[in-house]
């Protein structure tokens, strides 16, 4: 090729050249920005999914599936239950006493006793701050905690916070209340059950310390839908669920391993609603194989008088050698054993006379407690109250509103007819 036209072509080959570099370096910039982004996002868990779409909007229910008149009369019911009123006092309310209520009583809950919460004000300390600050002032931290996304709880051992983790999803979500119940953040803002629903989603992490509220809490909205993604991009679902409540040696969690096994029945009893669509076939041998060795243990753990020790997992030798237990952690351990029962098929079922030993252990307990007792130990004396209304196959503001009514004076008696056990009622519903 000619000089001279090599010499007119050249400045139009470096013009081109340098548009070239150009867009490469701004493409490249933008992809590294962009790629920086990414690894900041996921540095900090912030990663962002569409958001879970929800097929209901009220939760789904367990149903408990007896009705044993001869474990528990509807005198012995009304006595515990009237122990197990929340009467909590106005200043530095405890969000776990309230949770625990609510989750026995439910939303709709009413009293005559106007010092006794209903479950509209239960819910309203729990989900609308200025409530909440009426209670604990403007010191405390906040429990509703705004996020971009949503909305979180705070929880652990501070003061005014939730004790556990997903712990007051799950008691509302327990309690019955709807996925668009309004919920009032520190700065005023109308939000709802979902959006503290779908920012614990976002947040769940499967190596917590604590995951049997988790459990519980997802498996009254999610089903039939058995995964979901976290915003770290790893996908959850309830067969991993239930392998982290199995995993290591009893007991496994808290209250002595027990909120464990409720969740792990629970998730027994949605699979079968939904037809073997929440679980894999293998996770749920898995889990009938865990609970029957509870079964058996238990068997072996129950001391002649009807109570398990805190210590229960050691089977006989629970009761060969016993512990120095306080007397709350022997309710925390009969009770829950027997609320996770009531829901439980009878093939995971101790024999008969040995629960009824167990509900009249905790019958005569309850009823022994002076009121400023219960209330001192109150969230474990809740889960009584919730059980032995579950052998009952009632719910406890039902229950409690059909003996008010019938009970206005001192002294009637009603002999109820024994029926063991109810035809069993769908799992959920």
């Amino acid at each position: 090729m000619p000089t001279s036209r090599i010499s007119k072509l050249l400045p139009v080959f470096l013009t081109v050249q340098v548009a070239v570099v150009i867009a490469f370096g701004v493409g490249f910039a933008r992809n590294s920005s962009d790629a920086t982004l990414r690894l900041e996002q996921i540095r900090k868990g912030r990663i962002d999914f569409p958001e879970m779409k929800m097929t209901r909007q009220e939760p789904l229910r367990i149903a408990p599936l007896y009705d044993d008149h001869e474990m528990i009369s509807d005198e012995d019911l009304a006595a515990v239950l009237r122990q197990v009123q929340p009467r909590f006092p106005a200043q530095k309310m405890k969000p776990n006493y309230v949770e625990h209520a609510l989750r026995v009583w439910g939303v709709d809950a009413e009293f005559r006793d106007p010092k006794v919460m209903s479950g509209r004000k239960m819910v309203d300390f729990l989900l609308n701050n200025s409530q909440y600050v009426a209670s604990w002032g403007t010191k405390v931290a906040p429990i509703l905690q705004e996020e971009e996304t949503g909305v979180s709880i705070r929880w652990g051992k501070e003061e005014g916070a939730s004790v556990h983790h997903d712990h007051l999803l799950a008691c509302l979500s327990e309690a019955g209340v709807s996925l668009n119940e309004p919920v009032y953040t520190p700065s005023h803002r109308e939000k709802t059950i979902n959006d503290i629903l779908q920012q614990a989603l976002r947040d769940f992490r499967l190596d917590e310390r604590e995951t049997e509220w988790s459990v519980l809490a997802y498996g009254l909205w999610l089903p039939p839908e058995g995964k979901w993604k976290n915003n770290a991009g790893r996908e959850i679902t309830f067969d991993m669920l239930a392998d982290r409540q199995i995993r290591g040696a009893l007991p496994l969690g808290v209250c002595h391993g027990t909120h464990r096994l409720y969740s792990l029945m629970a998730l027994v009893r949605l699979d079968d609603e939904f037809n073997g669509q929440l679980i894999r076939k293998d996770t749920r041998e898995k889990i009938m194989t865990h609970l029957k060795k509870v079964r058996d243990i238990i068997i072996a753990a129950q001391f002649p008088d009807g109570h398990w020790a805190s210590n229960w997992p050691e089977g006989a030798d629970s009761v060969k050698k016993p512990v120095e237990d306080e007397l709350f952690r022997q309710v925390i351990a009969t009770g829950h054993h027997l609320e996770w029962l009531a829901i439980a098929p009878l093939e995971l079922h101790p024999p008969r006379e040995k629960l009824h030993l167990a509900a009249k252990w905790l019958i005569k307990t309850t009823k022994d407690q002076t009121r400023s007792e219960i209330l001192e130990k109150y969230t474990f004396f809740s889960h009584v109250g919730n059980a032995l209304a579950l052998w009952r196959h009632t719910r406890p503001a039902d229950f409690w509103k059909q003996w008010e009514g019938a009970h206005a004076d001192e002294g009637t008696q009603v002999e109820p007819e024994p029926i063991f056990p109810a035809k069993a009622k769908p799992a959920a519903h």
